[in-house]
């Protein structure tokens, strides 16, 4: 009695608006460890995969889930049960047909079958359908959280690693700023400079000072939440970009691909389909239910003869509940199952939704970073330039120190902007993978994930 799957339309474009990413490797049938190849971030996946709470706890709701299905799916068998028994009474004379005091024993042993349903309207089959329609949402929300976790690794350590490298940008920038301080000083004291060029020396060496603190400080922040994820103490020896390993080349394929290789999804349409299930059994409820209790065995009222032949016994005993007057009961837990139905096939369009903006977002980033990492270099070897020729000015007397500072001070921001424009687009690459699914079709499952 459960109403047809038939799977949510979703408004989509036939194609991606970016044509980057076209060709290459497909993302869902691609492994984590041939996408993300250096070692660092392997080592770093392995331990997160290994100790973090987040996956560890979606393991176990998969367990939970599974267990939830057996114990659903065991209502459409028969329970068979041993039974055995003994009993001694006594009936008073005014109670025995004989008029006399009787005093009787009773032993019994056989095997029984205790209140099982008769599925005719497909109840409990429509139960057991929805049980196991959770265990398999729940195991994709575990690969989600598993690709999901894999992504958050490699991408926070990039982002350590960008810090790392431009940590080195501004100690080396305070050193020099330091030791133009030191000379500048000197100069004071024996009157070859005013003391206006000194506080603008030391102006540029406290915005120095200050950067690296900042960066000292988001370094940290940033270490530990890659502790967190990981799930054990990190021991990683600074590391630049130019070390880290570059990404293969992803096919983004048609937008209709990702209902198939996200994990998020699948679980979304898992979860649909189990509330039409629940729609099933909310229907079956209104008709009788048939119900049967049966024992076969043997009894006797001497233990000896308990097995002899003319001993054996047995009950059939077939049951029928019908509803009559529920005051709603029934007609209200069917609008109810009706109505979560509409809440799972919104929360489907939504995820949809959003995995198409994932995507669309991860290959606009791809797009233009790599030209916004192209203007930066420019920009450096520019500013680099204009650094040099104004402190040749300054030392042949033709210009003021003024000029100088603002030059020392726009290079420091370039040189920071170009560690940031190259993380940038390896850190797409991470976020484009993890949005097209990336190794969800060939990502190991839960250990005994088998509903069996």
């Amino acid at each position: 009695m459960a109403p047809p799957h038939v799977q949510p339309a979703v408004a989509m474009a036939p194609v991606w608006d970016s044509t980057e990413g076209r060709g290459g490797v497909i993302a869902a049938t691609t492994s984590w460890r041939d996408y993300f190849t250096d070692a660092r971030s392997r080592t770093l996946v392995e331990q997160a995969l290994a100790n973090n709470q987040d996956v560890r706890t979606a393991v176990l709701r998969v367990d939970e889930a599974r267990a939830a299905y057996r114990i659903q799916r065991a209502d459409n068998l028969p329970t068979l049960v041993v039974q055995s028994g003994a009993t001694r009474s006594r009936t008073p004379a005014d109670l025995s047909l004989v008029g006399v005091p009787l005093v009787g024993n009773e032993f019994q042993v056989g095997l029984g079958i205790a209140s099982w349903e008769l599925d005719l309207w497909g109840r409990v089959h429509s139960l057991r359908d929805a049980a196991l329609e959770n265990f398999l949402a729940s195991d994709e929300a575990r690969r989600g959280i598993t690709l999901s976790l894999i992504a958050r690794v490699v991408d926070t350590d990039l982002a350590l690693r960008e810090l790392d490298e431009r940590l080195v940008l501004a100690r080396r920038s305070m050193a020099s700023r330091q030791e133009t301080l030191r000379i500048f000083t000197r100069r004071v004291e024996v009157g070859s400079t005013s003391r206006l060029n000194l506080t603008q020396v030391q102006t540029l060496l406290t915005q120095s000072q200050a950067l690296a603190a900042q960066l000292e400080q988001a370094r940290a922040l940033q270490w530990h939440a890659l502790a967190l994820l990981v799930g054990a103490p990190l021991a990683l020896p600074s590391q630049p970009a130019d070390d880290a390993a570059s990404f293969p080349t992803l096919a983004p394929g048609l937008p209709s691909d990702l209902l198939l290789q996200r994990p998020d999804i699948a679980a979304a349409e898992h979860e649909l389909k189990a509330a039409e299930a629940n729609i099933g059994a909310a229907r079956a409820a209104f008709f009788p239910r048939v119900a049967l209790t049966a024992s076969f065995g043997t009894a006797t009222a001497d233990f000896s003869g308990l097995f002899a032949a003319g001993s054996q016994a047995w009950s059939l005993a077939p049951g029928i509940v019908a509803p009559l007057l529920d005051a709603g009961r029934l007609r209200g837990n069917l609008e109810v199952t009706k109505v979560r139905r509409e809440l799972a096939i919104a929360n489907y369009r939504s995820t949809v939704q959003s995995a198409f903006r994932d995507v669309a977002d991860a290959l606009s980033s791809a797009r233009w970073l790599d030209e916004q990492l192209t203007i930066a270099h420019t920009a450096l070897v520019t500013s680099t330039e204009r650094a040099r020729l104004s402190r040749l000015r300054f030392d042949n007397g033709a210009a003021a120190f003024l000029e100088v500072l603002d030059a020392q001070r726009d290079l420091l921001a370039t040189e920071q902007q170009l560690v940031q424009a190259r993380h940038a687009p390896l850190r797409s690459h991470v976020a484009l993978y993890a949005a097209l699914g990336g190794g969800s079709l060939v990502l190991a499952p839960a250990a005994n994930a088998a509903p069996n």
